[in-house]
């Protein structure tokens, strides 16, 4: 460093307790005549000021994220962003984590209209669904919505892929386990009308989907009061070709049912 580094530097370690990676850092800058200013303040830690140091050495706008807002990884995404000549103040805020800005990053690098999905109440999971579904050419409108998790996110994305009639499933009322399990019936071309109803948790949508895919009567057990171990008893007694009648009663648990079914199919 010259002799007007070397006091410039003096006076800003005096002045602050700066630790030994900030003070290298400083150092680094004024070597290679930056504007240190940006950083060599004690409100940044190491890794932020590295973040700015990096900005400056390639003549980026840091003014962007050199703020003590960001913490050093918001910084990154804000600075690598900027590095590919990216719009990135479309993320560069604060409300934003670094996970969710790498989102919004990834989807600004393959053009896609990311203003659907740039909003702090998506996480960087939802947001990720939502990338994929417009890069895939998805009517991403169905499922961009904060109310949907990322799971129930996928389910819908997969069945927009597969053109399958998603409005059967895309509703806040189903998790995603029941959406899943429509989404299966959908794909098997079955009667998903049978089972598409809130009050059946997810087991006991596959039960009766699996009646429906072995074309049995599902009607006698596609019923709420049952549980889908009871469920489980009956379908495996039509299967059988057992007449169910004795133990097709909710009030029967499932355990007396299977003792019931397998008696019957020993003496059918």
């Amino acid at each position: 460093m010259s002799e007007e580094q070397e006091k410039i530097y003096n006076e800003l370690i005096s002045k602050y307790n700066f630790d030994v990676e900030q003070r290298n850092l400083i150092k680094i800058g004024l070597t290679y005549n930056l504007d240190i200013s940006w950083y060599a303040k004690p409100e940044y830690d190491h890794r932020q000021m590295k973040e700015i140091l990096a900005g400056l050495s390639y003549n980026l706008d840091i003014s962007l994220y050199a703020d003590p807002k960001y913490d050093w990884l918001q910084m990154r995404e804000i600075h690598q962003g900027l590095e590919l000549g990216l719009n990135a103040s479309i993320y560069a805020k604060p409300e934003f984590d670094y996970r969710q800005m790498d989102q919004i990053k990834s989807g600004l690098k393959e053009k896609l209209d990311v203003s659907i999905y740039a909003y702090p109440q998506f996480n960087q999971y939802q947001m990720f669904q939502i990338k994929m579904g417009l890069k895939e050419g998805l009517n991403v409108s169905i499922y961009a919505k904060p109310e949907f998790n990322n799971l129930q996110m996928l389910n819908i994305r997969e069945g927009l892929q597969k053109k399958l009639d998603v409005s059967w499933y895309a509703r806040f009322e189903y998790d995603w386990g029941q959406m899943s399990e429509i989404r299966r019936g959908l794909e098997r071309n079955l009667d998903v009308s049978i089972y598409a109803k809130s009050e059946l948790d997810s087991s006991q949508m596959t039960e009766i989907r699996l009646g429906l895919q072995n074309k049995l009567d599902v009607s006698l057990y596609a019923r709420p009061e049952f549980n889908y171990y009871q469920m489980g008893q009956i379908r495996m007694g039509l299967k059988n070709r057992i007449d169910v009648t004795p133990y097709l009663n909710p009030s029967i648990g499932y355990e007396e049912m299977e003792r019931i079914r397998l008696k019957l199919k020993k003496y059918k």
